[in-house]
């Protein structure tokens, strides 16, 4: 059975307060999540100063606030993330954080992390993508806001800085906050693997959720995703970008074990039965059996013979090597038929 490695993704949702990104971790780790993943960024080397926000950044906090004053609030300095990797190995969940500038590459290098996540903003960001490259041994590749062919030139990329096709994982996202059912797409999940697979043999492919619930999530487990990651809040009511198209705690907890079941429910793919079933064999299945009175030397016949539950006789599977037969003794009514 494949195993689901599932991103409880705090984001930015510590709304810049160490203690509350510790208190994501804890959340993290008590929902079973595999990992939890922040965000390392430089807001002025992320964002120009003139940027505008999304619409949904505008609906969230203050419309009258840059893109990067909204960003620079929400910055972890070195000594956060040190804290954070600390609380991570105490409660026994990786670290991860998505860089989204070069200095945030070289701080995470440094903090020795190996699994790299690329966001959905830097697919088409030639100069990261190679640092990553350089750095990295395992990539997480968001693919939101990406056409095929941009899909495949940054794969391109991964592949010529050497980083092996089966260290790479492509999710596929929508990047719309949150992202309306209609247009999740999850069958282009494994779209994605039947498109590429071929040229990157190992490649694994998983989803990045921004819809509201965990029904995607689920879905996209029963699909064969190896990887799901998910947005999560302590306060979905809190200011900030991208608490509204988060889980709650509860959520979370709820999510993960849902996927849980979902991979047992999976199963092996062999069909067969299982021991819970088979003391039902018997009992719901059929024999051939007398449909009146029968007596010794009579031959048996369509009209003589009936199907029956329970199954401990003949399978009714043998009912034309008993038709024509003649009975060996006397049988009364709904008593099963020797041959």
């Amino acid at each position: 059975m494949t195993r689901t490695y599932i991103i409880a993704e705090a984001g930015v949702n510590h709304d810049g307060r160490l203690e509350r990104a510790l208190e994501l971790v804890d959340v993290a780790a008590d929902a079973g999540a595999d990992a939890v993943k922040f965000q390392t960024f430089r807001s002025g080397d992320l964002v120009c100063s003139h940027a505008g926000k999304a619409e949904y950044q505008k609906r969230t906090t203050d419309p009258g606030q840059s893109q990067q004053e909204m960003l620079r609030a929400l910055e972890l300095d070195l000594a956060a993330h040190e804290a954070l990797i600390h609380r991570c190995g105490e409660r026994g969940i990786e670290f991860l954080s998505t860089p989204f500038d070069p200095a945030s590459v070289d701080l995470l290098a440094g903090l020795g992390l190996k699994t790299f996540k690329v966001p959905s903003g830097e697919i088409t960001n030639l100069p990261y993508l190679r640092q990553v490259a350089a750095h990295a041994e395992r990539v997480v590749m968001s693919t939101g806001m990406a056409e095929l062919d941009e899909i495949a030139a940054a794969l391109d990329v991964l592949a010529a800085e050497g980083v092996p096709a089966d260290a790479v994982t492509l999710l596929h996202c929508n990047s719309a906050y949150p992202t309306p059912p209609e247009d999740l797409n999850l069958r282009a999940m494994p779209a994605m693997l039947e498109r590429f697979g071929t040229e990157y043999p190992g490649l694994r492919a998983g989803l990045s959720d921004h819809s509201v619930g965990i029904e995607a999530p689920l879905a996209a487990v029963a699909m064969g995703a190896t990887l799901v990651e998910k947005h999560f809040t302590l306060d979905r009511d809190a200011d900030g970008p991208d608490h509204q198209a988060s889980l709650a705690p509860q959520e979370l907890k709820d999510m993960v074990r849902g996927i849980r079941l979902v991979e047992t429910m999976l199963g092996t793919g062999i069909k067969r039965v299982t021991e819970s079933e088979r003391e039902n064999r018997q009992v719901v299945r059929k024999s051939i059996v007398a449909a009146m009175p029968i007596r010794k030397g009579e031959l048996f016949s369509e009209q003589n013979l009936a199907a029956k539950r329970p199954g401990a006789g003949l399978s009714p599977m043998r009912w034309d090597d008993v038709v024509g037969r003649r009975a060996k003794r006397d049988f009364a009514r709904d008593e099963e038929i020797e041959v």
